[in-house]
């Protein structure tokens, strides 16, 4: 589309320049025809005396060439208008694939998760936005495990040390009961002696 555009200016930037050097190339012959009348007119008491034919002939060359010069104006004009009208159709176009170009960007960075559409950088901010919630997460129940586990070793401590208490408690109870039942045959082997 850009090269189109600049083939487009080109093109207008050659044709005016060769309708500039056109008008420019040759002198005026309506000047030459002035300088040929006046050089080959009389001169009579200051004034110059000019053949009426030759006047004429001057005037009709001389309206000749104005209508020569209004139909070529009338052409450059035409022809202006229309590489303008190119120029903007050119403009319009480009504005057209810009805008194209812009939509087909927007359609490349744009990515589609769960049926929604995210931008690329959205996507990625959705992303890691993701993962540092699973991480905080991650370290909150690595937070309550540990206290968990610090919670269930002191309780299996003191159940060990219960355990060890209650073991020894047993072990004087079973002691004070056999002492108590000794204590209790030796009063029966007494009380039976007798």
């Amino acid at each position: 589309m850009k090269k189109l555009l600049f083939f487009g200016i080109l093109s207008v930037a050659l044709n005016w320049n060769s309708v500039a050097q056109d008008t420019n190339s040759g002198l005026n012959p309506v000047e030459e025809d002035f300088t040929n009348l006046i050089e080959r007119s009389n001169d009579y008491q200051g004034y110059k005396v000019v053949d009426y034919n030759e006047l004429i002939t001057l005037k009709n060359k001389t309206g000749q060439y104005f209508s020569t010069l209004n139909e070529d104006i009338i052409t450059q004009k035409n022809t202006i208008d229309q590489q303008q009208d190119q120029i903007n159709q050119l403009k319009d176009d480009l504005e057209a694939t810009r805008l194209e170009l812009e939509k087909v960007n927007a359609d490349k960075d744009a990515i589609t998760f769960l049926g929604m559409p995210f931008s690329k950088g959205g996507y990625m901010a959705f992303m890691w936005g993701i993962v540092a919630l699973l991480v905080l997460a991650l370290l909150f129940f690595i937070f309550r495990y540990r206290q968990s586990h610090s919670h269930t070793v002191e309780a299996r401590n003191k159940l060990q040390s219960t355990e060890k208490e209650f073991d020894l408690y047993r072990e004087k109870a079973l002691e004070k009961e056999q002492r108590l039942g000794r204590l209790l045959q030796d009063e029966r082997n007494k009380a039976s002696d007798k």
